[in-house]
Formats: structure tokens, C-alpha cells, sequence
């Protein structure tokens, strides 16, 4: 897997990471889509598991905390095997963010989670 970090961020990841850190997740989503499916090597799953976080952010955005959940549980088998910092993406810190959240939206619950402040950003180089 370490081999596959050190290459350069596919440029669709890169806009996809742009969208999500400007709030447009579904867009984010597609972007990363199509950079998962251009990819050929191992890193497409790293890919994968971002654009699942976006799904994760699109569904608390539509305040829907189950479809939120399910994504965050699927997302984990993809996000949870890659190192620290991964094509210039911090993995680590995206997996804590995305912890976080989780827990405000399930302390939140359906009927509360308008109230989610949790939203944050991708870094990456």
C-alpha cells in the first residue's frame, strides 16, 4: 500500500477533495467516482472510501443521520488500511473528523441532527 502513496493524487480526486471542502459533496462524490474508476492500482480504494466520506457529509447535510451511519460504516474497510497521509491526503485525520461527526450525529439523532455542527475539510498538499 505505501508504494501506491507516494504517486501524485489523481486530479479528479484532487477536484473531487475541492468540492468537498467547499461544501458540494454530491459533486465531490462524482469527482472521486470518476477518479476511482480511472484508477488501476490499489490507491482506488482510498478513493473510494473519500467519496463514501462525502456521501457520509451529503446524507447529514440532507439530515438523514441513518443514511449518514450506513455510509460511515461502509467507508471504514476502505479508509481504515491506508497509512497517516496518503497521495498528499491526510487519511488520519480525515478517519478522526469523520469519527467525530459520527458521534454528534448519533448523539444528535434524527429528530436533532439539523443541528450538526461537525462539517469540516479534507487537507491535503
Amino acid at each position: 500500500m505505501m508504494k501506491d502513496c507516494n504517486a501524485p493524487i489523481h486530479s479528479l480526486a484532487r477536484l473531487g477533495i475541492e468540492r468537498f471542502n467547499a461544501g458540494q459533496y454530491w459533486l465531490a462524490h462524482e469527482a472521486l467516482e470518476d477518479a476511482w474508476n480511472d484508477e488501476k492500482g490499489s490507491v482506488r480504494d482510498l478513493y473510494r472510501g473519500i467519496l463514501q466520506v462525502a456521501v457520509v457529509y451529503f446524507h447529514i447535510s440532507r439530515k438523514n443521520s441513518a443514511g449518514a451511519i450506513k455510509m460511515y460504516e461502509r467507508s471504514q474497510k476502505w479508509l481504515n488500511k491506508w497509512p497517516t497521509v496518503c497521495r498528499g491526503v491526510d487519511v488520519e485525520k480525515l478517519r478522526d473528523d469523520l469519527d467525530i461527526a459520527i458521534a454528534e450525529v448519533e448523539k444528535l439523532g434524527e429528530e436533532n441532527i439539523a443541528d450538526f455542527k461537525g462539517y469540516t475539510k479534507i487537507d491535503y498538499e
